[in-house]
């Protein structure tokens, strides 16, 4: 499985670069990982603690964690980032779409239509913070930059087989483009973090949610929905959502040089292909759990993904717009964007 390849496998430590470390190394470092993922989800337990265990291992025992799931340490998911910029914790792994606009560059991925492979769209982002926004996370020390596997719709009330049928549906969307998105194709968008989700299925406060299929179980969607409607992976997926795995930079300075090594060889694009691809992997087995309940799955049609470009074609624009005013090259950035998701899928 992924998760052998990444911890044990040889060949993920070429790609990692995993560093021999000295015998004669002295410094112990016990790092501090922050999330709002549940503990049982495919997250935690696929992608970060895998992440955790090779670093430690690579490490010689040098870098242990204490891994803190489900906001263990306290706060809302909105403040993880905060969190690792001011040291209340040394590791971070957070939407940076929780804070709406304040992370403006990399919206270009969570735009509609971007993306339908998590691997090669990570690579890109990657590449695209390093080359279009290097100071977009400058208050951290970043590890990785990903996205997940193609969003799509979960419906409690009923059946979405057309935008039509969207419209005045109270829709949960994560971050300020996804909702952008939303409320162009008639659907009335509702902001909110992951793990509000369950509660506001259950209490009606929403008529769907937007989520890929690998988060599904943790939140219990697939036992509080009865509908779902995807698109066909022959094209682009509806959005995605972009993540960061950050360090608090002080800490990170503080590492005797070959544990930032260590570090420096678990970052970068590779990991964040990784956990990218492995986020995506987990999305069959997320759709298998609404099957079993026996839920109804559509699939929209070729014309209607086509319906669905056309009417969010918009937000695009927007976006743009609102680069430029903010003094970025907007329509540059959303080119770039593209051409580097087209890159990194043909390889």
């Amino acid at each position: 499985m992924k998760r052998r390849q990444f911890v044990q496998g040889t060949a993920a430590a070429a790609v990692l670069g995993a560093p021999h470390l000295s015998g004669l190394a002295q410094q112990t470092v016990t790092l501090k990982f922050h999330t709002f993922m549940a503990p049982m989800s495919n997250v935690w337990l696929t992608m970060h603690k895998p992440w955790m265990e090779k670093v430690e291992k690579d490490s010689g025992g040098r870098i242990k964690f204490e891994g803190y799931p489900a906001m263990q340490l306290g706060g809302t998911p909105v403040q993880l980032y905060d969190q690792a910029r001011d040291g209340v914790v040394d590791i971070v792994w957070t939407l940076p779409g929780n804070t709406a606009g304040r992370f403006p560059r990399v919206e270009a991925f969570e735009l509609p239509f971007m993306m339908n492979n998590a691997e090669a769209t990570s690579k890109a982002y990657w590449e695209y913070v390093q080359t279009q926004a290097p100071d977009e996370f400058k208050e951290t020390h970043v590890i990785a930059l990903h996205v997940h596997g193609p969003g799509m719709f979960h419906s409690a009330t009923k059946q979405i087989r057309s935008v039509a049928d969207l419209r005045g549906m109270k829709v949960r969307g994560p971050t300020r483009q996804i909702t952008k998105m939303l409320g162009s194709v008639g659907a009335t968008p509702v902001g909110m973090p992951l793990p509000a989700i369950t509660d506001a299925l259950s209490k009606g406060t929403i008529d769907a949610c937007a989520i890929p299929w690998e988060v599904v179980p943790s939140i219990k969607v697939h036992e509080l929905t009865k509908f779902h409607s995807e698109f066909d992976n022959t094209g682009a997926a509806l959005y995605t959502t972009t993540f960061v795995m950050a360090m608090n930079t002080a800490k990170y300075n503080s590492l005797a040089p070959d544990l930032k090594r260590v570090i420096d060889a678990n970052s970068g694009m590779a990991a964040s292909a990784w956990l990218g691809k492995t986020q995506q992997s987990n999305d069959p087995a997320g759709r298998k759990t609404a099957v079993d309940r026996g839920n109804t799955i559509y699939q929209f049609t070729a014309a209607q993904r086509d319906e669905f470009i056309k009417l969010s074609g918009n937000v695009d624009d927007e976006w743009v717009a609102d680069m430029d005013k903010r003094g970025f090259k907007g329509a540059q950035l959303l080119s770039t964007a593209k051409a580097l998701i087209a890159k990194h899928g043909k390889g």
